[in-house]
């Protein structure tokens, strides 16, 4: 595993402002993706980026000029057409007789490459291939993720933030129940990664809630990884790093469950309970026995005299 080296620090208060300047936008864009040529593509890469970048439109560009350049080797071309473009995210395709059917995908942060990932892909079935209907352009698809490596392993575990970042589309505020019209899952079993990719169906029931119904729709296609590059953990620290006006405010004695769901504390002073009225209840009155019982423990014990006679 090879590392990228962390971001320096300014040392002068003029290189502190400039970087600052850099990062002050306070409310991210929506992360654009370039798909790149290698100069040995084969025409089943070529369609395979093709499928993706129809998935994350209109987010994504395809570059139709190939591309010399080596991510792994020397990935300054990438980061110079990513400047150029304001991209955030890249998918590379090549084919050599060492490599066949070569994807990186990878992301940048400050126009330097953060992460990314290579991975021989097979299997592939295009979405031509399919007899579904295409879904609505900017659709937010559903991400579903299953596997253990995904939970256990800390390099899936990065990769599943980035295909989170690569597939998760435009931000919203709110999606209507029709809206939800694709679903991505990925699972990652046996050495490999299978992107399975579907159409939802509400089919109608008489009831309020319609029957969910899922059509494989494509593309179809197997993943093995090759090859990983990842940040240090200072420089994907920076990138995700929330600017301080964006960050909640926090309310004392307020909570939020994992729901979202609201509890509050309300802090009163000690009550005397012995004021309180609650014999108007019937059910918590006093019997007559209780009264009774009540009413002879508190009078006082009479006095008895008595005398001692003398034995005659």
């Amino acid at each position: 595993m090879q590392s990228i080296p962390a971001l320096k620090k300014p040392k002068t208060r003029k290189g502190k402002k400039i970087l600052e300047k850099r990062g002050g936008q306070l409310v991210e864009d929506d992360k654009r993706a370039m798909f790149m040529k290698g100069s040995t593509v084969n025409q089943t890469m070529v369609d395979f980026m093709k499928d993706i970048a129809l998935l994350k439109k209109p987010l994504s560009s395809m570059l139709n000029q190939k591309n010399e350049s080596k991510p792994f080797e020397n990935a300054d071309p990438i980061e110079h057409v990513a400047q150029k473009g304001d991209f955030s995210l890249f998918m590379f395709g090549s084919n050599s007789k060492k490599r066949p059917n070569n994807l990186v995908i990878g992301r940048l942060f400050d126009n330097r490459i953060l992460d990314m990932f290579e991975f021989g892909v097979s299997n592939y079935k295009a979405l031509r291939d399919f007899k579904a209907a295409s879904i609505l352009k900017g659709c937010k698809p559903i991400l579903l993720f299953s596997g253990e490596p995904f939970e256990t392993e800390f390099e899936y575990q990065r990769l599943k933030n980035l295909l989170i970042d690569f597939f998760s589309g435009p931000k919203t505020n709110a999606i209507r129940l029709t809206g939800l019209e694709h679903v991505i899952s990925i699972v990652a079993a046996e050495g490999k990664i299978y992107f399975r990719s579907y159409r939802v169906l509400l089919k109608k029931t008489g009831a309020k809630l319609p029957r969910v119904e899922l059509q494989e729709m494509g593309p179809f296609f197997d993943l093995t990884l090759r090859r990983h590059k990842l940040a240090s953990d200072s420089l994907m620290k920076s990138a995700s790093k929330q600017p301080k006006q964006l960050k909640p405010r926090k309310v004392k004695n307020i909570q939020k469950s994992a729901l979202g769901t609201t509890f509050g504390r309300v802090h009163m002073q000690r009550q005397d309970y012995s004021e309180l009225q609650v014999r108007k209840l019937k059910g918590l009155k006093k019997s007559k026995s209780e009264k009774r019982e009540a009413e002879s423990d508190e009078k006082p014990a009479k006095k008895v005299r008595f005398s001692i006679k003398p034995n005659p």
